[in-house]
């Protein structure tokens, strides 16, 4: 089993303590989502196979989301595989769906002390009997935990989530469970993150600009941050500047200044 030491953060801890002492200050998303992207390319440019890409990036969710945890968001949505991530070698696929009950497995006492929830979105009746069992084992055990909730989006696609929400509406139409027109509030309780709200903040690391079928109905009016940056590598001091460039953001929601938006 390959296993790499991951790079030092360029920040003493003081300093970092002393920026997370700054951040807490102004306003922080509550939710933010990442497309952990890059994996395959950090190994690559280790001249190392691509699982081992895939391994690291596992190790550096852990880092990743106990910060978020730190920081005191609220939401932490990782797209970990994507409904097109079919389409890659058998091999890289399997090993994919191997890396949850991994991860989980050696995260959950952790999960526990931190008192993290983990959820997830996705088609997740049609991964492996394991890789569900992982999933759902870990939601039951931590599902009483108030602090940072950890969605996992496996087999995501953001237009399959609609597609079955559509055809469930169509459904309750059929029954008798509709009175009136479909709403926005009333679609987006029939998607995957029904029970979150939409997120604030998107990172998509390795310098790649696109949504790659992500949250599309979610990401709105969320606020974009695209970083050169490859998946393994992305640590506190990069969330802190994705948390920081937020923060200088003025969200106007389509509103005007003046006119009550949420600024930053």
């Amino acid at each position: 089993m390959l296993w790499f030491k991951k790079k030092t953060n360029s920040l003493s801890q003081q300093s970092l303590e002393d920026r997370l002492h700054e951040i807490k200050k102004s306003a922080l998303p509550k939710h933010v989502a990442i497309i952990m992207d890059g994996n395959g390319r950090w190994a690559k440019n280790k001249l190392l196979p691509r699982i081992a890409g895939h391994r690291e990036g596992m190790e550096n969710i852990r880092i990743i989301s106990r910060f978020a945890n730190k920081l005191g968001l609220k939401a932490l949505t990782l797209y970990a595989f994507s409904t097109e991530n079919w389409k890659r070698s058998k091999e890289e696929v399997s090993y994919l769906m191997k890396l949850p009950e991994e991860f989980l497995e050696q995260f959950l006492p952790e999960l526990m002390e931190l008192n993290m929830r983990v959820i997830s979105i996705g088609e997740i009746g049609l991964v492996p009997d394991s890789t569900q069992q992982a999933i759902q084992n870990a939601a039951e055990v931590t599902k009483n935990n108030t602090g940072l909730i950890l969605n996992f989006a496996f087999n995501y696609g953001s237009r399959a989530e609609m597609l079955i929400a559509m055809n469930q509406l169509v459904e309750d139409a059929k029954n008798g469970l509709l009175d009136g027109p479909v709403t926005e509030e009333i679609f987006s309780s029939k998607l995957f993150t029904a029970e979150l709200e939409d997120p604030d903040l998107l990172i998509r690391t390795s310098g790649e600009l696109r949504l790659s079928n992500f949250l599309l109905w979610q990401l709105a009016y969320t606020e974009f941050y695209f970083t050169e940056t490859l998946w393994p590598e992305f640590l506190e001091e990069d969330f802190l500047m994705a948390i920081e460039d937020f923060q200088r953001r003025e969200r106007r929601l389509g509103g005007r200044i003046g006119e009550g938006e949420d600024k930053h």
